[in-house]
């Protein structure tokens, strides 16, 4: 298997490897074996966790994975189908890796809270765990930004006090007004407004 991979530098051969290899004995021991030495190593583990069918053995494998993702590539990419019809059981865990000291776990939370509770699923105390990370992590400060920005193109009404109220550190909520101003699910009165509530900087 790692033969194989010496070879894989896109995305897309990873996706094909994942296809092929998806519910093997060469996928299982590929997954257990930690630390990788490349990059698409990491990337096929990742894609190999996004096809677990079953809730439980999927945070089996992803708590034992990210301590050892070092990108938000990697960490982004991972979107398991099985967590939309565990949501309550996903929520607990979201907590509780939000409370880790590790980047790209907190990242990797924020991001399921992002994907999976935004719409039909969305609840006042999502915004409010997600306002509530502070870390001075480049990578968590973004993941937050994109969050909000996202939130503010799904639940502009709910999200929008946040932004109004200064509730994010200067930096993520400039980025926020940058992000949420750059979409096309923002429409231009709204964006319009939230240019006035970019927070300028003392020089």
């Amino acid at each position: 298997m790692t033969k194989i991979l010496l070879s894989v530098s896109e995305h897309l051969l990873c996706k094909k490897l994942a296809r092929k290899y998806k519910g093997t004995d060469t996928a299982e021991q590929f997954l257990s074996v930690l630390p990788h030495r490349y990059y698409e190593e990491y990337n096929l583990h990742a894609l190999f966790i996004e096809q677990i069918c079953d809730f439980d053995l999927a945070i089996v494998y992803i708590d034992r994975f990210l301590p050892y993702v070092n990108n938000w590539a990697t960490c982004d990419m991972m979107r398991p189908k099985v967590f939309k019809k565990n949501l309550s059981k996903l929520y607990d865990k979201i907590k509780i890796w939000l409370r880790c000291a590790d980047i790209y776990t907190v990242r990797f939370a924020i991001g399921m809270l992002m994907t999976f509770y935004l719409d039909d699923n969305f609840s006042d105390e999502y915004p409010l765990l997600v306002s509530s990370v502070r870390s001075d992590e480049y990578y968590i400060k973004m993941m937050i930004a994109w969050y909000f920005a996202t939130a503010l193109a799904k639940q502009y009404s709910k999200i929008i006090p946040y932004i109004e109220n200064q509730s994010l550190d200067i930096w993520t909520h400039n980025k926020t007004i940058q992000k949420a101003i750059e979409s096309l699910r923002i429409n231009p009165e709204q964006k319009e407004y939230l240019r006035t509530l970019k927070i300028k900087k003392d020089k």
